[in-house]
């Protein structure tokens, strides 16, 4: 104990001494948290041990420079990052881990990914720190950092040369205790004397000591982790059987009578290693397709000196800052979220989109950190690095979807959780029954029932599937945000569809201009810009695209009325743009205006007609106040359909969906769309509490709805729907409330989503019907003595290979 350092922590009901703050917060986290009980079967030496040497400072993860590579800022005070997890083995693992962390003070949500070993987690800064969280993981005997890819790359070679030195001794073990058990198979004349087949049971008992040494160590270390926590995993009945067997075999031999099953304790643990490697081998596939997302950045990047100079220096890629000059040469990786300053090139995005087709960018172009610069040098003004960029936060929500639990997995969850219970209580009944029948096959009935049980194929059933889902959803551009969309999507019955940049391509332009008062042409669109300026609405869009001459001098007071359109004091006078029902309400009754096409959009200029010159003249510079009543022009904007749209709804039709279709713009407009695309409900001049009441409406009806929309004003009605899809391009806050985005914007992704989902839940419902049949029929016919503990050790790996098979096969069907 250091010198001065006088700060023990009471554990047990005595005051013990600390060597450091480190060492005291671990203690205090163990002891406040529950598990004071870790302590009472602690072996100090083996605790030291169990973790890495090379483990780094709390306090390294807290500094403000490393912070910038793995934790991004989603607010004033939230936090986020993506930790790695060393020590998870089961899904068991993953409830400690999650349930210990959402008791911790400041952590907002964590979601741990049993296929990728990765957690999720977001914290309150002013409460908590991440190196304070990963201090309580480290407490749990478990370690976390922050998941860098190749780090983790490292971590699993590692992991893989352990893992096959643990396989080589058991099959070597396995096949030399197999060497002396033969002859005593065969023996069926009695020829093999005393001392020979005593001389064999020594031979395995020495063969079969290493295999429980050294391969068994996974199974040990896990099944203890778990008895520290007060919790029964998955290993806890396994390594049992294995100790009980190894344990019962040595005292047969040592009494020179009794029977000894090394064979089957070492062919058990060879196959349990087999399958555990077959499974990490199908875990690893199904999270590539996961880390393509989290391995964009490049390693280096040249930043240019000074704004206007050519030369510049190669620089670590993390080091970029907003602002930051970057020269990227033609098959380089655009190393942030950027605008393009010089040079015209086309740019691979398939990264994001799914899209192989390279994108023309040309000076003010937007650049995506991750995409591919193909033909000439760009020069790019960078706006967002690290976990800023679009790349890395489409990350985070897959992250995010693949850890996610549709209710099915948590129903299976808590049945695997219960199975470990039954199993060790069958054992111990079975045991009590067949000492009472038979005392010496007491034992080996006891360990084939420990042995024969799978609760793991249960929490193999869905985290291999929905990983592999959730990745063949992000090479064809989908983003799933939320695992619990797989099961949603494959149940719908409805899906209503929005309109404009939906169905539309979103790219209006202005087709004709009716003046309605004294301001000219380009008085009315300076107009119409300075108040649609900061909107992101398509029709926002293609007003403020039109170049103009005129200038408004004060706009203040800007007002977004959703589903309306937009109101400003304009040189200090109220002027709304929208709907006409929107400018009716503060221009008064409207002029008579010629009809336009159906198809067409129209949007309507209007301010307040007691309108008094002397307020502010600059207002009234070209005004009639005799000519002008209020109403300034209606703006006529077309748009074209998408070329899939028709094949969309004839696609959902065909499949037994209802579709609807829901739009904020005029009826006329809608009801030609609904025609030309054959909508069987179509309701137009929908507001977003209307839309929103449209879709409670049908879930009333015990309908399952989806909804696909696009812009600001679909929010609401997509946080209602059981699913919900947004496109691409749309507004930011409806893609936070969409479950899965369509960042290719084809309509096609609605099908392929569907599709995926449908064979995902087909594949886990299988999986769970095998899981329980299997152990509904396994663990009886072992208890009753029908199985012996090899063929429950072969009957066990087969379950859960079972299990990873079908789930390989769901992958493969989905590349």
């Amino acid at each position: 104990m250091p010198a001065g350092y006088e700060r023990p922590v009471r554990i047990l009901g005595h005051m013990r001494p600390m060597c450091c703050a480190g060492c005291e917060a671990v203690a205090r986290t163990i002891v406040e948290s529950g598990f004071e009980s870790y302590y009472e079967t602690r072996d100090p030496l083996s605790g030291y041990e169990a973790l890495p040497v090379d483990l780094p400072p709390l306090a390294v993860f807290d500094d403000p420079s490393a912070q910038r590579q793995f934790v991004a800022f989603v607010g004033a005070y939230e936090r986020e990052a993506m930790l790695a997890l060393d020590g998870i083995r089961c899904a068991a693992c993953v409830w400690l881990n999650e349930r210990f962390l959402r008791r911790a003070p400041g952590v907002s949500s964590v979601s741990v990914n049993y296929v990728t070993r990765r957690a999720q987690i977001a914290w309150d800064n002013r409460v908590t720190t991440l190196g304070q969280i990963i201090g309580a993981v480290r407490a749990l005997g478990y370690d976390a950092y922050p998941f860098e890819p190749e780090k983790q790359r490292l971590r699993n070679a590692a992991e893989d040369r352990a893992g096959l030195w643990r396989l080589f001794v058991a099959g070597f073990g396995a096949m030399q205790v197999m060497m002396y058990a033969a002859p005593r198979y065969l023996d069926d004349t009695g020829t093999l004397s005393a001392e020979s087949e005593q001389i064999m049971r020594w031979a395995s008992l020495f063969l079969t000591a290493p295999v429980i040494a050294f391969s068994c160590g996974p199974f040990f270390s896990s099944a203890l982790a778990d008895l520290r926590a007060r919790r029964l995993g998955i290993d806890v009945p396994v390594s049992l059987g294995i100790l009980a067997g190894f344990a019962a075999s040595a005292w047969a031999t040592l009494a020179s009578s009794g029977e000894v099953y090394f064979d089957s304790i070492t062919m058990l643990v060879l196959l349990l290693l087999g399958a555990r490697r077959l499974e990490t081998s199908a875990r690893r596939k199904a999270s590539a397709s996961l880390d393509r997302l989290a391995r964009w950045m490049p390693s280096f990047a040249f930043r240019l000196n000074g704004f206007f100079g050519a030369e510049g220096e190669r620089v670590a890629a993390h080091e970029l800052r907003a602002e930051d000059r970057v020269l990227v040469a033609p098959g380089e990786i655009v190393p942030g979220d950027g605008l393009v300053i010089d040079g015209r090139s086309s740019v691979d995005e398939s990264l994001l989109t799914g899209e192989s087709t390279p994108v023309v960018k040309r000076e003010g172009s937007c650049l995506i950190g991750g995409s591919i610069n193909v033909d000439q040098p760009l020069v790019m003004q960078v706006t967002r690095v690290g976990t800023q960029t679009q790349a890395a936060a489409i990350g985070r929500l897959i992250e995010r979807a693949a850890a996610g639990k549709p209710r099915l997995v948590e129903a299976a969850d808590r049945v695997a959780g219960a199975l470990t219970w039954i199993v060790l209580a069958a054992a111990a009944l079975t045991c009590v029954g067949w000492l009472a029948l038979e005392p010496s096959r007491a034992a080996w009935v006891t360990i084939a029932v420990l042995m024969v049980a799978c609760p793991c194929a249960l929490g193999l059933a869905a985290p291999i599937a929905l990983t592999g889902a959730t990745g063949a959803l992000a090479r064809r551009g989908i983003i799933l945000t939320r695992g619990s969309a797989i099961e949603s999507l494959a149940a719908i019955t409805d899906i209503v569809v929005d309109k404009t940049g939906t169905l539309t391509e979103a790219k209006l332009s202005l087709v004709n201009l009716d003046l309605l008062g004294s301001l000219d042409r380009d008085a009315c669109l300076a107009l119409a810009r300075a108040l649609e300026a900061g909107s992101a609405h398509p029709i926002a869009t293609a007003l403020t695209a039109i170049p103009v001459a005129g200038v408004v001098r004060v706009v203040q007071q800007v007002i977004h009325f959703a589903g309306g359109g937009v109101e400003a004091l304009v040189d200090g006078r109220r002027v709304r743009i929208g709907s006409h029902r929107f400018v009716t309400e503060l221009a008064g009754p409207p002029p008579s205006l010629s009809a336009r096409p159906s198809s067409e959009s129209q949007v309507y200029l209007g301010f307040d007609p007691g309108f008094d010159p002397e307020f502010d003249p600059g207002f009234d510079a070209g005004f009639d106040p005799e000519i002008d009543s209020g109403w300034i022009a209606r703006f006529c904007l077309a748009d074209s359909l998408r070329p899939d749209a028709l094949a969309l709804i004839v696609g959902l039709r065909t499949q037994g969906l209802e579709v609807h279709l829901l739009s904020g713009d005029d009826q006329s407009v809608v009801d030609e769309v609904a025609a030309q695309l054959g909508f069987a409900h179509a309701q137009g001049g929908a507001s977003p509490q209307a839309k929103h009441d449209y879709v409670k409406g049908l879930q009333r009806a015990g309908r399952r709805v989806a909804m696909l929309g696009d812009g600001l004003n679909d929010a609401p009605v997509l946080a209602q729907a059981d699913v919900s899809i947004a496109m691409g391009q749309g507004a930011t806050l409806a893609q936070q409330h969409a479950d899965l985005v369509l960042l290719s914007g084809k309509l096609s992704g609605v099908f392929e989503a569907r599709r995926i989902a449908r064979l995902t839940l087909a594949a886990i419902r299988q999986n769970f019907g095998w899981a329980l049949a299997y152990n509904a029929v396994a663990v009886p016919a072992a208890a009753f003595g029908l199985i012996g503990p090899w063929e429950a050790a072969v009957g066990m790996a087969a379950s859960s290979l079972v299990v990873v098979l079908n789930s390989a096969r769901l992958l493969a069907a989905l590349r």
